[in-house]
């Protein structure tokens, strides 16, 4: 049997949607039990280990059974082989009882179907008809630049269009050359072909080199990128290649006072490539103190902080005989390729600060950005790296909003984040101002009743519903899809309620809810007293549901059983109706008689649980009753422990047995759960795992912290079974780790926290670290008002009453860059209440940070810091003004500053100053009686003369601040 390619279960398929097993459904169920006999002959068949089918042969088989003739009119179906390819028939194909280990045969880049001419079908017919073919070249290049891409290109489409086909792409980074054939014979490259692609994989390698060594002003901007890792240089030349004309530099900054050995000059190492914008230092006024020992030296050959300003991050001092000029520059990184964050959280990621201690200042930069030693991230391997090798990574943490290729879908950021927020903000609000300083805050608090779940939770599956619909989604994504889709709809079981006299609607309970057959599809008045048993049979049809793929699966994964054990796994699953029709069929009237009140009063299981006693007490031999049956009527005696005891099901099935079999169909949900509990403390239950373990999606024994965590639905159910909410259950039913294996996501139970809280359920004033979770994840997906608006949701405590104001200023001025570039990003943030003094004080910041002082001296005017804005003015801006003649801008920005002198240091000897120099230069151009002139000159000259006695002052004051130009 080939390996099982398609999705880890049939769960992922959608199974939201409700598939009830309907007594007149066309089909009875004794011709479907006749066709699962002899289903198998007409399934393909794959014995290859290292092929796979999607959708997979288990797939195929629980398809045919619940779709007979699915395998005529198979959709997009697609074979391959594990490191070569893989070949997608577009439309639907007819598969049934294919040998495709005999049809498709996949070898070295190229894929033969039907090798043997005289058995090939017409053209369209079975395998022979249009398809995408993807091969995978094991011999690709690396490090190619888009030339060389290029003609790799070029060749691949020559090579296919010679062939009859159409080219459609190559990823030279996987390898994938894909390409589109209207029928089957031989395809890929012959001989010449893969030399040709081998010498362009050596020719990239030596023009990577050759480029090297000449000018790298030249060298492609991609190809500065040394995948690699980082070199750190140490005094070790030799070895790792520094630069003698860096080394001279370093020692002349450093150790100025000492004269330097004779290196020399001529020879620049063949893989220099500087790659780090130069970090300048400022001028000093005194020069530094002699430094006996020697500082870190770095060199970096990994991409670019600045590919304008080539250089290396030195910690060094002035040097006396290199005079420097002033400049500011911002810290930036650009990397082009993302590393996504895969299991087992990254391998361990390394900080390198951590590694090397004090002497080595690095970590988390910005915009993702990590700078470690040690194994990159996501790398599947564990090769040996070298201390001194140093990985510049772009670590993407966004997982939730990429495909299966590991890409970035617009469409999914909607989804799965503006959606549901936008969703989360037009239910109602309750506001509340709180003061921080001059200014107030809107705290918000989302407010519901128990009425209104039903409608809320039913608009949050509408929007995953939708998410489900992109096409490109991994397996993974789609069962945590399926899970959050569940968890509302039990959102809706356990919380919600009716209005008293109101409307309700079957939910189509199984018989063993006998009081709740009355409830007809009409409209009627539901009794208060019936709520705990219609809860409890909407329960039923919920937790029916979500088991029943797993009961296909084990059906279409029997081989010529014996019909009790399809009745075994039928009643795991509580498909009374499908049971009892295959007994009947059998001839098996009395079991089918049987079957039909299981679940049902209490007198029947003590009839049959009776029943056993009496043949065991008598002595009956029961080797002669099949084994099946004597579990079948063990479960009917309710024990469901005698029936299952050496059969591993998963713990939704056992929940289920226990409310359908052994429990009394009145018990109500609270006492379930509990039982449930108390059975699991004994060791006598399976352990609610999360999702991703249960569906096979993580293998438990990779998570160490499995046993400690349960499923996000039975945490629900354990929180409707207690009348108050614990903290640290809290705490655990909200971690990322109960609902998804991703332990960064927190996008949707987030919401779903919220909503309960609004209903009552729970209080969220310990979660603290929920919020931040999607707080941060917002953040690293640049939606910085939707994580203010996040901050402002958070519950406020008297103990720390300033965490909401400093942790939006602190996303203010970290996201400056993201924030302010987007209109609509701004304008939110403003909607929300924001200060904008906030917000000028964030760009103030941002503008002085990279230089642009002018700009810095707007927003700093804007938020009232006039002490910075003062100073700004006086050393960096009025100068230049002044120069050029833009004497009216001085004006209006110093008379702005005016009125705030008293809070500004030496306004006299700053602003004031230009404000005295206009105000007697307008003196001056004014036109007097020739009766006062002699008055009037002298006060004018006793006004010059006070205002030059004050430049000299503020020379004093501000000379060695300003800037000189020495040129």
């Amino acid at each position: 049997m080939g390996i099982d390619s398609g999705t880890p279960n049939s769960q992922v398929a959608c199974q939201h949607k409700k598939r009830r097993v309907s007594r007149d459904a066309g089909i009875s169920l004794s011709e479907t039990f006749s066709y699962l006999e002899g289903s198998l002959t007409y399934l393909p068949t794959l014995e290859a280990a290292d092929y796979f089918t999607h959708p997979s042969l288990k797939d195929l088989a629980a398809r045919e059974y619940a779709d007979p003739g699915f395998c005529s009119r198979v959709l997009d179906f697609t074979v391959g082989r594990l490191g070569y390819g893989s070949v997608k028939y577009l439309g639907k194909t007819d598969i049934r009882c294919l040998k495709l280990d005999n049809i498709v045969k996949f070898h070295r880049h190229e894929v033969i179907v039907y090798e043997d001419e005289a058995v090939k079908p017409l053209v369209g017919q079975g395998l022979n008809k249009p398809a995408e073919v993807t091969l995978v070249l094991q011999t690709r290049p690396s490090n190619i630049d888009k030339r060389q891409k290029y003609n790799i290109v070029k060749k691949l489409r020559k090579s296919v269009e010679g062939q009859g086909a159409r080219f459609i792409s190559f990823n030279p980074e996987s390898g994938e050359w894909k390409f589109f054939v209207h029928h089957f014979s031989r395809f890929g490259l012959n001989e010449d072909d893969e030399e040709d692609i081998m010498m362009e994989d050596t020719a990239s390698a030596q023009d990577f080199v050759e480029m090297n060594n000449g000018d790298i002003s030249d060298v492609d901007e991609e190809n500065q990128i040394d995948p690699t890792g980082v070199v750190l240089s140490h005094s070790l030349p030799a070895h790792l290649g520094l630069d003698p004309v860096k080394m001279k530099e370093m020692r002349m900054l450093m150790f100025h006072d000492e004269e330097a050995e004779a290196e020399d000059l001529n020879h620049i190492p063949a893989h220099y490539n500087p790659s780090f914008a130069s970090q300048r230092m400022s001028q000093r006024s005194t020069p530094p103190a002699v430094r006996k020992t020697p500082l870190a030296l770095l060199e970096y050959k990994h991409g670019s902080f600045d590919s304008n300003s080539p250089g290396a991050i030195l910690m060094a001092q002035e040097n006396k005989a290199m005079p420097l000029k002033t400049l500011k520059e911002g810290f930036q990184l650009d990397l082009k390729h993302e590393t996504p964050v895969t299991r087992k959280h990254s391998h361990n990621i390394v900080d390198a600060g951590l590694f090397m201690g004090r002497s080595f200042r690095v970590g988390w930069g910005p915009n993702g950005i990590l700078v470690h030693a040690g194994t990159p991230v996501g790398s599947n391997g564990s090769p040996k790296m070298l201390s001194s090798i140093i990985n510049i990574e772009k670590v993407a943490i966004d997982s939730v909003v990429r495909d299966e290729n590991n890409k970035v879908r617009e469409e999914l950021v909607d989804m799965a984040i503006d959606s549901p927020l936008d969703l989360h903000k037009r239910i109602s609000h309750q506001t509340k101002e709180i003061e921080f300083g001059p200014f107030n805050l809107r705290f918000q608090k989302l407010v519901s009743n128990r009425l209104m779940l039903t409608q809320i939770c039913r608009s949050y599956v509408d929007i995953i519903e939708k998410q489900l619909e992109v096409p490109g989604l991994s397996s993974s994504s789609r069962l945590v899809l399926t899970h959050q889709i569940m968890i509302w709809e039990l959102i809706k079981i356990l919380f919600s309620d009716r209005e008293n006299g109101g409307r309700s609607k079957s939910m189509g309970a199984d018989s063993e809810e006998e009081m709740v057959q009355d409830v007809k599809e009409a409209s009627q008045q539901v009794d208060l007293e019936a709520l705990p048993l219609i809860r409890r049979a909407e329960f039923s049809c919920w937790l029916q549901e979500n088991v029943s793929h797993r009961v296909q699966e084990k059906i279409s994964s029997l081989n010529e059983s014996s019909y009790l054990e399809y009745i075994l796994l039928l009643l795991s699953g509580r498909q009374l109706d499908a049971a009892v029709e295959i007994a009947a069929s059998q001839g098996d009237v009395r079991l089918a008689c049987l079957l039909s009140q299981a679940g049902g009063s209490i007198v029947n299981r003590t009839d049959v649980a009776q029943q056993l006693d009496r043949w065991r007490i008598n002595g009956l031999d029961f080797n002669f009753i099949e084994k099946d049956r004597i579990r079948l009527y063990e479960l009917l005696a309710g024990n469901i422990h005698g029936a299952f005891h050496d059969v591993n099901i998963d713990w939704k099935r056992f929940l289920g047995l226990l409310m359908w079999y052994q429990l009394e169909p009145s018990t109500s949900l609270p006492t379930i759960f509990r039982t449930y509990q108390h059975l699991l403390d004994d060791c006598k239950a399976p352990y609610p795992v999360p999702v991703y373990i249960d569906e096979g999606l993580v293998e438990e024994a990779e998570d160490s912290n499995s046993v400690k965590r349960y499923d996000l639905s039975y945490y629900l159910m354990l929180l409707h079974a207690s009348e108050e909410s614990e903290v640290g259950l809290l705490k655990s039913m909200f971690s990322a780790f109960s609902s998804t294996h991703d332990p960064l996501d927190y996008h949707m139970i987030w919401h779903q926290c919220a909503v309960l809280e609004s209903v009552g359920a729970i209080s969220s004033k310990e979660l603290h670290v929920l919020d931040m979770g999607f707080v941060s994840q917002l953040l690293c997906l640049g939606q910085c008002h939707w994580a203010i608006y996040v901050v402002l949701h958070m519950p406020h405590s008297e103990d720390f009453p300033y965490l909401h104001s400093n942790l939006i200023r602190e996303i203010l001025f970290q996201y400056c860059e993201s924030w302010s570039s987007q209109e609509s990003q701004r304008q939110a943030i403003e909607d929300l209440g924001i200060p904008k003094a906030w917000l000028h004080e964030a760009m103030a910041v941002y503008f002085n940070y990279y230089g642009e002082l002018a700009k810095a001296l707007e927003h700093f005017l804007e938020c009232a810091n006039w002490q910075r804005a003062h100073t700004i003015f006086v050393t960096s801006v009025a100068h230049k003004l002044f120069l050029s003649v833009e004497h009216s801008e001085i004006w209006r920005l110093a008379t702005s500053m005016e009125d705030h002198k008293s809070e500004i240091e030496n306004w006299d000897h700053g602003a004031g100053i230009y404000i005295s120099f206009y105000s007697i230069r307008s003196s001056l151009q004014e036109v007097n009686d020739t009766m006062n002139e002699l008055d009037s000159l002298e006060s004018r000259n006793s006004a010059c003369r006070e205002f030059l006695g004050r430049l000299n002052q503020s020379l004093a004051v501000w000379g060695v601040r300003l800037p000189i130009d020495v040129s």
